[in-house]
């Protein structure tokens, strides 16, 4: 049997992790959480998650610093990063793919956008 494909959510929002949770469950996958950038960047390199989703504002370094960080990094740069956040302004997602991400998605975001946005990264989970 394959294992599950893991995706780490970097996401200081109890309420929105719980959320995405259950959504990744839903659609086959097993989540990781951090709860700060940094938290982020040591488990993202420490377990390799298939794909990270990453909020953009949070409380310790923002999220476009984290991308940049992860996609320098050996162990974490062919990681897909998907930026899950509440900033939908113009320039917005040309700066987060600028980042280092490879995709964007605005909060609240639903079940079917966030799952097909992870599958067209990773595919389908197993």
């Amino acid at each position: 049997m394959t294992p599950l494909k893991r995706i780490l959510y970097i996401e200081d929002n109890s309420q929105n992790m719980r959320l995405v949770q259950k959504y990744l469950r839903m659609g086959g996958y097993d989540m990781l959480e951090a709860a700060t950038g940094e938290q982020g960047i040591v488990v993202a390199q420490h377990e390799r998650p298939d794909l990270i989703l990453l909020d953009i504002n949070l409380p310790d370094v923002d999220g476009i610093t984290i991308a940049g960080i992860l996609k320098t990094e050996p162990l974490t740069q062919n990681i897909p990063i998907i930026a899950l956040t509440a900033n939908a302004m113009h320039g917005d997602r040309e700066r987060f793919l600028a980042a280092g991400c490879n995709s964007y998605l605005s909060k609240p975001v639903s079940k079917t956008d966030l799952l097909n946005e992870i599958s067209a990264l990773i595919g389908v989970a197993t």
